[in-house]
C-alpha cells in the first residue's frame, strides 16, 4: 500500500462531515501524514435578511474578504471539538478557497499534492440526486488522486412494512440476519 504523506479533507461544516473528519484523523495519525482541513466558502452564506421584512439585502453585497474570514471563523468553531484527536497529527493546516465546489477541491488537492482526499457525502434522494448530481461524484472525476467517500451507516430496514403470517412459525428476522 502506499504510504500516505498528506490527506485533504473537505468539509462543508456539517454534522455528516465530522464523520469524514474524524476518520480523516485516525487515518494520518496512523499514518503520521499531514492533515489539511478545506473548506469552500460561497457568496451564498454572506445574505442577510432585513429584520421587518426578511428579504434578501442584494444591492450590497459583502466583499470576498469578510466572507473569507467569516468562513474562517466558522471553520475554527467546527473543528474546536477536534482538537484533541488532531494531537497525534504531525502537521494540521486549514484552508479556505472560494468557487465552484467540486472544481476547488480537485484544484486544491493538486496543488497541494494531496496522497488521498476525504469526503463524507450527504445521502440526497429523488428528484434532488437526479437533476442536482453529486459533488462527491464530480471531486471523484475531477480529483488527480484517490478519493475516500465516508458516509454514516443506513438504518436498518426490516421487512419494509411487510408481515408474514404468524401460522407459519417464521418470526421477522433481526438487522445482524439482512
Amino acid at each position: 500500500m502506499k504510504h500516505l504523506r498528506k490527506i485533504l479533507v473537505a468539509t462543508d461544516l456539517s454534522e455528516t462531515s465530522r464523520r469524514g473528519l474524524r476518520y480523516a484523523c485516525a487515518l494520518a495519525g496512523d499514518e503520521k501524514a499531514a492533515l489539511l482541513v478545506l473548506h469552500i466558502a460561497n457568496e451564498f452564506a454572506a445574505w442577510e435578511y432585513y429584520s421587518e421584512e426578511f428579504a434578501f439585502v442584494t444591492d450590497k453585497p459583502w466583499p470576498r474578504d469578510r466572507i473569507l474570514a467569516e468562513a474562517a471563523l466558522d471553520l475554527n468553531h467546527f473543528l474546536q471539538p477536534h482538537l484533541e484527536n488532531m494531537k497525534a497529527i504531525p502537521l494540521v493546516t486549514k484552508r479556505i478557497a472560494f468557487g465552484a465546489i467540486a472544481r476547488r477541491i480537485a484544484a486544491v488537492a493538486g496543488e497541494e499534492r494531496a496522497d488521498l482526499v476525504v469526503i463524507s457525502p450527504r445521502r440526497h434522494n429523488g428528484l434532488r440526486r437526479l437533476f442536482g448530481g453529486s459533488v462527491t461524484a464530480d471531486v471523484t472525476r475531477l480529483s488527480p488522486c484517490p478519493v475516500l467517500s465516508v458516509t454514516s451507516p443506513l438504518p436498518a430496514q426490516l421487512w419494509r412494512g411487510r408481515r408474514l403470517p404468524n401460522w407459519i412459525g417464521w418470526l421477522r428476522p433481526s438487522a445482524a440476519n439482512i
